[in-house]
C-alpha cells in the first residue's frame, strides 16, 4: 500500500490487491522479528503484572482498590497530554490520581503524550511525545520516572520500535500470551483481559500455562467497571483474576519489579 507522511502520520492509499491481506499481516507483525532485546525468562517462580493502559480513573479507583486491597500493586500507562479526557473508557486521570497512584506503590509507564497510535505516527514525531511524557512528569512528580512503556493503539511499526526501546527498559505490546523461554524486552507480549470476554476459565487456563512455563504473564485492561466499556471488565472478573493469580503460587509484581526479579535471576544462574 503506497504511503506518504501527512501531519506526522503515515497515510496509506487503499489499493485492492489479492495478497493485501497478507501483506497487512506481515507489516503488523514485521516489528517482532526486528530490533529485538532478547531476555531469558525462566523464573524459580512464576511472574505476573497487572497492567492498565490509557489510566480511566475506574482503573484505578476500582482495579487499584482490589490490587490494594490484596496488597498489590499494578502498572498504569500514562499519556499526560489526555489527562482528564473523556474517552470511550470513562474519564480518563486526574492530577490527584496520579499522585494516588504513586503513593499506593504503584508503577507509572509511558504511553506517549499525546496517546499517538504506534503504526501510524511517524518515528521522530512518536519519540518526541515519549520526551515530552517524561519532561511533564518531572515537573508533575519530580521523582517520578516512566521506565517502562506500552505501545498505543496498535502494534508498533518497526523504526517505532527502536526509538521507543532507547527510553525504556522494556516495552510492551499485546499479542495475547505470557513471556516464556526467550522474550522481546522490546515488545513483550500482553493478555488483553477484555478479550476473554468474561470467560474467566480462559484467564485461569493462561495462568495455569505461565505456572508450567515458569513465565512472565502481562495482564492488561483498560476501565474496571460494572459496565465496562468493550476495552474494560468488571470488577468482580478483575478480581477474580487476581485472587486465582494469587493462588497460582506467583509473584504478582509491576511491570519493573517483575523485570528486575528476572534479571536477577538471570543473574544468580
Amino acid at each position: 500500500m503506497p504511503e506518504f507522511l501527512f501531519q506526522g502520520r503515515w497515510i496509506g492509499i487503499r489499493m485492492s490487491y489479492p495478497w493485501e491481506p497478507i501483506r497487512r499481516y506481515v507489516a503488523r507483525n514485521s516489528a517482532r522479528m526486528l530490533f529485538r532485546r532478547p531476555v531469558t525468562i525462566r523464573a524459580e517462580q512464576p511472574l505476573i503484572s497487572f497492567t492498565f493502559d490509557d489510566f480511566p480513573r475506574t482503573a484505578l479507583l476500582n482495579g487499584g482498590a482490589i490490587l490494594k486491597r490484596l496488597g498489590l500493586a499494578g502498572t498504569y500507562y500514562t499519556a499526560l497530554g489526555i489527562l482528564g479526557e473523556d474517552s470511550v473508557s470513562g474519564q480518563l486521570f486526574l492530577l490527584d490520581d496520579l499522585k494516588k497512584a504513586l503513593v499506593e506503590g504503584h508503577e507509572l509507564g509511558c504511553h506517549t503524550f499525546s496517546h499517538f497510535d504506534s503504526w501510524l505516527t511517524e518515528p521522530r514525531t512518536f519519540e518526541e511525545s515519549i520526551v515530552r511524557n517524561q519532561a511533564v512528569l518531572n515537573e508533575i512528580a519530580p521523582k517520578a520516572k516512566f521506565e517502562s512503556f506500552s505501545y498505543p493503539i496498535s502494534s508498533p511499526h518497526p523504526m517505532t520500535k527502536r526509538a521507543a526501546s532507547r527510553h525504556f527498559l522494556c516495552c510492551r505490546g499485546g499479542g495475547q500470551k505470557n513471556n516464556a523461554g526467550t522474550a522481546d524486552l522490546n515488545q513483550l507480549s500482553a493478555f488483553f483481559l477484555e478479550k476473554a470476554n468474561g470467560d474467566l476459565q480462559a484467564v485461569k487456563d493462561q495462568i495455569d500455562l505461565n505456572k508450567k512455563e515458569r513465565g512472565w504473564v502481562i495482564f492488561a485492561t483498560h476501565d474496571v467497571c460494572s459496565n465496562p466499556s468493550p476495552y474494560g471488565c468488571t470488577p468482580e472478573f478483575f478480581e477474580g483474576v487476581v485472587r486465582y493469580a494469587q493462588e497460582s503460587g506467583a509473584r504478582i509484581l509491576p511491570v519493573v519489579s517483575a523485570l528486575n526479579a528476572i534479571c536477577a535471576s538471570e543473574a544468580a544462574d
